[in-house]
C-alpha cells in the first residue's frame, strides 16, 4: 500500500507541475493575534504561465427568482453547466467581498482516481467566486463550498483553500470523489489567534479532533456557526478512503491523516511545496531547521505511507508580524540556506533566483532539478487581503494587489468596498497574447523580465522603489481609514465612493509611474552598460562593469586557452 500512495502522488505532483496552464499557488495565513495590528491577513499568489493578470470585480446585484448562472472553469473557460443563482449576491473586488471575507487557493492534486468527475459542474475557480458573492463570513463560506459541491458535484482535483474574515482564518482542504461519485470529501480547520499556517500546492491537514466539543460533521453542519467549533470535516471523509482501500478497513478514525490519505507526501511534495511554507514559518519562527532536510525532499514514512516527519500545520511566530512584511514573505527565494537560488551556477554571471521551465530534468537518464521558491516568474497576480474588525466593513477590508513576479510587483491598496477597480488592473485590457503598455500586467512585466538579464543590477533599484512605494501607500491608508470612518457614519455612499476613487487612484497613478520606471532602468542599463547623468553634459558617465572574478574563471576553466591572448605580457 505504500509503494502505491507514493507513485500516485508523484503522477499527481507532476501533472501539476508540468502543465503549462496548471496553477501552482503559495498562500500564508496570519491570525489577529500574530499581526502587529490585530488584523487577520491572507496570502495568495496566482502562479500559472497562461494566467493574465488582472482585478476581477463583481458587483453587488438583485436577481429575479428563477435566474440561471452560467459556470466556466477558472482554468480554461471551459463551460461546465448552469446552476441558480441567490437572490442576492455580494460586491467582489478580486477575492475580497464587501464583508471582508477573502479566499486564496493553491492546487495539490491528490490522487490520481480522484481528479476528476463526470458531470460536475463546481470548479475550485468558481467555488471561490460563487462563494465570495455569497457568504457572510468565514463560516458561512465553508458552508456554502461544501454544499455546492455537494449539491453540484466538483469538478477540479484536490485543492487547499484559505478563507479569512475579520475575526477568524480557516483552512480548508479538499478533494472530489472521482467518477461514478457526486461531491468530495473534505476538513476544515481553524486557525488558532496567534498562530500562522500556510500551504503550497501539498495537502497539509493531517489528522484532525473528531465529533466532541469543538469538531462536528457535515451532517451537523447547522452548528457550524456555534463560536466554539474549530473543526469541521464531510461525515465520509473517513468511511469513503476505507471503501475504496486508500485507509485500512481496521485502521482506527483517530489516527486517519486526510494528507496523508488522500494526497502523500513525496519528494516533489515536500522539495517544491512544502519548502515555500517552511521558508515563511522560518522567518518567523526558530528552530523550524529542524524541518528543513525533510523540505529537501528527504520524507520520512510508516508502514501505512504516512510522512513521520513533516511540519505542523500551524505554529506561533516569535514576533507579531507586520503587513509590509507579509508583502516580503511573497518574495522569497530562499535566500539565506543551502538552497538559495541566487548562489548556484543557474543563477549566471549575475545571480538571477529564477529558473526557466521544466521544474526537472535529466542529465545521462539521471534526474536533477530547479528550485520552486515562492516568488517565481509565472504569478498572474498575487495579494495581501487584511481584514480588520475594529472598522465599518467597507472600511475594514483591504485587498494589497498586485499583478507578476511578486518580488517584482507593487502591492497597492484597495478597499473591499470599492465599486470599481483601475482601468490598468480592469479586465479586458490586454491579453495574454495581446500587449498593451495600458496595462498593469504588460508594464510590470517589461521591468520584471528586463531586471532577469542582469538581476544582482537592476533589482535592487526595484525593491527600493518597491519600499518607497508600498510605504507610502501605508501611510495614506491610516489616513484614509479615520476620514472613511467618520463619513460612513454621515453619508454611506459618499465614504464608499471615496474609497473608491482613492483605490482607482492609486492604481492607475502606480502604473503610470512604473511605466516611466520601466524607461529610466532601460536607458541606465541597455547594451550591458551602466549609466549615470552627468550634470550637463551631453554624454552620461558610463561603466562597464562585465561579469565577477568568479565567473570569468568559470568561463576560463570551461573554454581553456580557446579565448587566451597570446604574446601578452604578465
Amino acid at each position: 500500500m505504500k509503494k502505491i500512495f507514493l507513485a500516485t502522488a508523484l503522477l499527481l505532483l507532476v501533472s501539476v507541475f508540468s502543465t503549462p496552464n496548471a496553477r501552482a499557488c503559495t498562500n500564508y495565513l496570519i491570525t489577529r493575534g500574530a499581526s502587529v495590528d490585530g488584523s487577520n491577513m491572507i496570502t495568495y499568489a496566482a502562479d500559472s504561465h497562461v494566467l493574465y493578470g488582472e482585478l476581477y470585480f463583481r458587483p453587488a446585484t438583485d436577481w429575479a427568482e428563477g435566474t440561471m448562472i452560467d459556470v466556466y472553469e477558472w482554468d480554461t473557460g471551459k463551460y461546465l453547466g448552469e446552476i441558480p443563482q441567490v437572490p442576492h449576491t455580494y460586491s467582489v473586488v478580486g477575492n475580497m467581498n464587501e464583508f471582508q471575507v477573502a479566499i486564496g487557493e493553491t492546487t495539490y492534486g491528490g490522487r490520481a482516481e480522484l481528479g476528476s468527475q463526470d458531470g460536475a459542474i463546481i470548479d475550485y475557480g468558481s467555488l471561490m467566486y460563487l462563494t465570495l458573492q455569497r457568504a457572510q463570513s468565514a463560516r458561512e463560506a465553508i458552508k456554502v463550498m461544501t454544499d455546492l459541491v455537494e449539491t453540484f458535484g466538483y469538478y477540479s482535483s484536490g485543492e487547499s483553500f484559505s478563507i479569512s474574515d475579520a475575526n477568524e482564518v480557516w483552512i480548508l482542504e479538499m478533494i472530489g470523489k472521482g467518477n461514478g461519485e457526486k461531491g468530495a470529501v473534505w476538513v476544515a480547520r481553524m486557525i488558532p489567534d496567534g498562530y500562522v499556517s500556510g500551504h503550497a500546492n501539498q495537502a497539509r491537514i493531517t489528522t484532525f479532533p473528531l465529533e466532541g466539543k469543538t469538531s462536528i460533521s457535515s451532517d451537523k453542519m447547522d452548528k457550524i456557526f456555534n463560536s466554539e467549533i474549530t473543526n469541521v470535516y464531510a461525515k465520509d471523509v473517513i468511511s469513503f478512503a476505507k471503501e475504496k482501500g486508500f485507509y485500512p478497513k481496521d485502521g482506527k478514525n483517530k489516527d486517519f491523516s486526510f494528507s496523508d490519505t488522500y494526497a502523500p507526501v513525496d519528494f516533489g511534495a515536500a522539495r517544491f511545496c512544502e519548502i515555500r511554507v517552511w521558508s515563511f514559518f522560518n522567518d518567523v519562527k526558530e528552530g523550524m531547521d529542524q524541518y528543513f532536510d525533510y523540505c529537501k525532499g528527504n520524507v520520512e514514512h510508516d508502514d501505512k505511507g504516512y510522512a513521520t516527519n513533516r511540519m505542523p500545520l500551524w505554529v506561533k511566530p516569535d514576533q507579531k508580524i507586520k503587513v509590509t512584511e507579509v508583502m516580503d514573505f511573497m518574495r522569497n527565494h530562499l535566500e539565506g540556506t543551502e538552497l538559495d537560488m541566487a548562489e548556484d551556477f543557474g543563477a549566471g554571471p549575475y545571480g538571477n533566483p529564477y529558473r526557466w521551465r521544466p521544474l526537472t530534468w535529466k542529465v545521462d537518464g539521471v534526474s536533477y532539478c530547479n528550485e520552486r521558491a515562492t516568488a517565481t516568474q509565472q504569478t498572474g497576480f498575487s495579494f495581501v487581503a487584511q481584514s480588520r474588525n475594529w472598522l465599518p466593513n467597507s472600511v475594514g477590508g483591504i485587498n494589497w494587489f498586485g499583478v507578476d513576479d511578486a518580488a517584482s510587483t507593487v502591492y497597492f491598496p484597495v478597499y473591499c468596498g470599492t465599486t470599481r477597480v483601475p482601468e490598468s488592473f480592469a479586465v479586458g485590457n490586454g491579453k495574454m497574447m495581446d500587449f498593451t503598455n495600458k496595462s498593469a500586467f504588460w508594464v510590470f512585466n517589461q521591468v520584471s523580465n528586463f531586471a532577469y538579464t542582469r538581476y544582482n543590477a537592476i533589482h535592487p533599484e526595484i525593491a527600493a522603489k518597491q519600499k518607497t512605494l508600498e510605504s507610502k501607500y501605508l501611510s495614506f491608508t491610516n489616513i484614509i481609514d479615520i476620514a472613511a470612518e467618520g463619513m460612513i457614519k454621515k453619508d454611506k455612499l459618499a465614504a464608499i465612493e471615496f474609497l473608491t476613487d482613492f483605490s482607482c487612484n492609486q492604481g492607475n497613478n502606480l502604473v503610470k509611474e512604473w511605466r516611466d520606471f520601466y524607461g529610466y532602468l532601460f536607458a541606465k542599463y541597455m547594451d550591458g552598460n551602466i549609466k549615470e547623468k552627468d550634470g550637463n553634459k551631453q554624454n552620461p558617465k558610463i561603466t562597464q562593469p562585465g561579469y565577477s572574478k568568479e565567473f570569468y574563471k568559470t568561463i576560463v576553466k570551461t573554454t581553456g586557452d580557446k579565448l587566451k591572448v597570446v604574446g601578452e605580457a604578465h
